[in-house]
């Protein structure tokens, strides 16, 4: 036996985290699915003796997932340090999920239970109590994932698309069209801006076409300025996700958008989706958050 096969196999650790009611159990739910070792509320402190634990342990824990949230009351302070400790030894990824504050409300008044940091309060005190605490948290989250606008089966498919073993790619890129009238996507890593082009929804005969249908597509890629753009957006984040594999960053989303997100949002992400699904090491997943909205 070599010294190599003596080395036991470091698996992979994720924590999960982010707002009450936002769907951490689902999150878990999804990953447990997706064949990932899950422990539930765990307190910040067994974070380490876990970590101890997976690289003893080598491939007989190969992909571990934690939720550490409020229910740990006093021991959730220690997370963001537990967190930077943790990261000091080997890569650990932090999936946080969140939500508005209406969305939140709502869905603790439709299942009857207190918020857990409400006290004597009422449940907007206990969710603007969890957002000052979760703040750092969010803020070294490796992804961030809204849930304001999905039910359990698309968050679950959201966590699959992000979690599932995606073989030799070390970074998973998601290109997202999205309308700006409907709002910016709260987990975008960069936005790209296509309202500087013409707008087919003025021709008549595209209107009731998206930038899926090919004569939609040709217009938008032939306007003045379009094909410029793509060659220069996508040549400068080739560096970027080139870093982002240097850094461990195994999530990034690329929202591209234009008034109602169904022509020309469309046509470029599609247009990017292809120019970028060659990158070395990444695997690139394109999405339409409001097509079909209007």
């Amino acid at each position: 036996m070599t010294e190599d096969d003596q080395t036991p196999q470091v698996g992979e650790m994720l924590i999960v985290t982010g707002m009450s009611g936002a769907g951490r159990s689902t999150a878990a739910n999804a990953l447990e699915d997706l064949g990932w070792y899950v422990v539930d509320n765990l307190p910040p402190q067994m974070l380490k003796p876990l970590l101890d634990l997976t690289e003893i342990a080598g491939g007989a824990l190969p992909r571990v997932a934690v939720v550490v949230d409020v229910r740990g009351r006093g021991l959730f302070s220690e997370l963001p340090e537990a967190m930077r400790a943790l990261r000091s030894r080997r890569p650990i990824r932090v999936l946080f999920l969140d939500a508005s504050d209406t969305v939140l409300v709502r869905r603790f008044e439709a299942v009857r239970r207190p918020h857990p940091l409400q006290g004597d309060g009422t449940i907007v005190d206990g969710i603007r109590a969890e957002r000052t605490r979760l703040a750092p948290v969010r803020e070294d989250a490796d992804v961030i994932v809204d849930t304001s606008a999905l039910n359990i089966h698309q968050l679950a498919t959201r966590v699959a698309e992000l979690f599932a073993d995606e073989g030799a790619a070390r970074h998973t890129l998601t290109i997202m069209s999205f309308g700006f009238k409907y709002g910016l996507p709260p987990d975008a890593d960069h936005v790209a801006d296509m309202r500087f082009l013409p707008n087919p929804y003025w021709h008549e005969e595209l209107r009731a076409l998206t930038g899926e249908d090919d004569a939609v597509r040709d217009v938008v890629l032939a306007a003045p300025g379009a094909a410029a753009f793509i060659d220069a957006y996508a040549a400068a984040l080739a560096p970027v996700l080139e870093g982002y594999q240097r850094e461990n960053k195994r999530h990034s989303v690329i929202a591209v958008g234009c008034t109602g997100g169904k022509h020309r949002s469309v046509a470029t992400a599609r247009e990017l989706a292809s120019r970028l699904s060659g990158t070395p090491g990444v695997a690139v997943r394109l999405t339409h958050r409001d097509l079909g909205r209007e």
